[in-house]
């Protein structure tokens, strides 16, 4: 179907969007850094409270029919606003005195926020917290499926800011999203923060402005013979199963040591996992893809009972993912890609080198950029895993579903919106954070010279044969 063309209804609407947020960075300009940080704790309140989080996850649930009533997401919102209100975005941010340099942050300008159906009031509360941190504007563009939603966060988001006497068009979102529509705010505004699906990180580098985007995962986990089994169980289902397993960064394929295969699949399935026979695998595939290989919208981060009664079989009492035991690997073999629900796939070696192996080959078929994990005590292991893995991050025995985008017991940058690197067709490797929202202004004073001599920069190749070629007379 040919992409329809944006109506002047839909154009006028970006235009003054974008004026709105433009007139209200104006009226911030002045802002110290104690009032934005004010307005960050504002904000991460009004949509991050418990009770109010509460409501947003019910009603994301009741809206898109993905992931949990729960608000398990809620804890990225305290750990962003912890990262925001310790660091610097006014004036000066950083010296370097030994090189004479002194860094001025400035705002970005106006951002368009790209929301995805799977995290629609937790992602806009934190770039709402990051962009207010450096006086931005914010324009979210939701997802169709979840605009009730976003629009009803940010509708509390602004509420916080006026109550406060701040610009409440500082924050503003789309309250009828179409395609067309996010291609014109993205072509309009400054900078796009693109949390979404392939297609639309696409459209947002495609805009002709600066963007950061983010890429596919397919969370590998390596649980190698030094794992405690029962840590790496309760964490993968943990994993698994948190906002039944909508985040990119949910495990999605385990390669387990063949010698701790079998106490690992019985440790799984102590914390609610169901391993399919043969005949139910089928059925699941089935059920989990259409012809085309294209995951089906209705098996998307939905309980696992839902999952199996549409592939036509049923799950004991108390079941909460599905396993798949797994030996083939390739774009023809969907359950070794991206799967985006309550499937795991779990995979069975034989010495390490075939498990990196199997992790190469896995990323081949796609998730490459975004990120692994190794349930491991032998740092020979993780440092091999780390040299060869293509992704940009790599959690060691922890919860990847929560660590990856930074937690309270890591040092990872809190965020909703991991980029992927050049693997993953992204700007950055690095979680989208404050820094990712400002300009910077680098003043550069003189310092005494530093530089080496020609025999120190060239070493042992100084005063040694050069390769020109002689000069032939015509």
């Amino acid at each position: 179907m040919a992409e329809r063309e944006i109506t002047p209804e839909e154009r006028q609407t970006v235009i003054e969007l974008v004026a709105r947020a433009r007139a209200a960075m104006a009226a911030a300009e002045s802002f110290d850094q104690a009032r934005v940080d004010r307005l960050c704790r504002a904000v991460a309140w009004a949509g991050g409270n418990l009770a109010t989080a509460t409501r947003l996850a019910e009603m994301s649930v009741a809206e898109s029919g993905m992931g949990s009533p729960e608000p398990s997401r809620r804890g990225k919102v305290l750990g962003i606003l912890r990262d925001a209100l310790r660091q610097k975005s006014i004036g000066v941010i950083e010296e370097i005195p030994e090189k004479g340099i002194v860094k001025y942050a400035k705002p970005a300008g106006v951002i368009a926020g790209l929301i995805p159906v799977t995290s629609p009031y937790v992602t806009p509360i934190g770039i709402a917290i990051y962009a207010l941190k450096c006086r931005d504007a914010v324009i979210f563009a939701p997802h169709p499926g979840s605009r009730r939603t976003t629009n009803e966060t940010v509708r509390l988001l602004r509420a916080a800011l006026q109550e406060l006497g701040a610009p409440a068009d500082l924050l503003q979102c789309v309250e009828r999203p179409s395609i067309p529509v996010a291609q014109a705010l993205m072509a309009s505004c400054d900078l796009t923060i693109a949390t979404g699906g392939p297609p639309m990180v696409r459209a947002a580098y495609s805009s002709g402005k600066p963007a950061y985007g983010v890429g596919a995962g397919n969370a590998t986990m390596v649980i190698d013979d030094s794992a405690d089994v029962a840590e790496a169980a309760k964490n993968s289902a943990i994993s698994k199963t948190n906002d039944h397993g909508s985040g990119c960064s949910a495990d999605g394929n385990l390669v387990v040591d063949s010698t701790i295969y079998d106490a690992l699949l019985a440790g799984l399935q102590a914390e609610g996992g169901y391993v399919v026979n043969a005949e139910e695998k089928e059925l699941l595939r089935k059920a989990y893809w259409d012809e085309h290989g294209r995951r089906t919208a209705d098996t998307i981060a939905r309980p696992a009972h839902a999952v199996a009664q549409k592939a036509g079989f049923s799950l004991p009492a108390g079941k909460t993912f599905l396993i798949v035991p797994e030996d083939k690997i390739g774009k023809a073999h969907l359950f070794s890609t991206e799967k985006l629900g309550i499937v795991l796939a779990v995979f069975r070696y034989s010495g390490f080198d075939m498990a990196l192996d199997i992790v190469r080959r896995i990323f081949e078929t796609g998730g490459r950029g975004h990120s692994c994990g190794i349930y491991s005590f032998n740092d020979d292991h993780i440092n091999r895993l780390a040299l060869m893995a293509p992704v940009s991050r790599i959690m060691v025995r922890q919860i990847q579903s929560r660590a990856n985008a930074g937690t309270f017991t890591n040092g990872m940058p809190m965020t909703s919106s991991m980029g992927c690197g050049i693997w993953g067709g992204n700007i950055t490797n690095e979680n989208i954070s404050l820094k990712h929202y400002m300009n910077v202004t680098w003043v550069s004073r003189p310092i005494p010279e530093d530089k080496p001599s020609e025999e120190e920069l060239f070493g042992e190749f100084y005063n040694s044969t050069t390769f020109d070629s002689p000069v032939v007379a015509r």
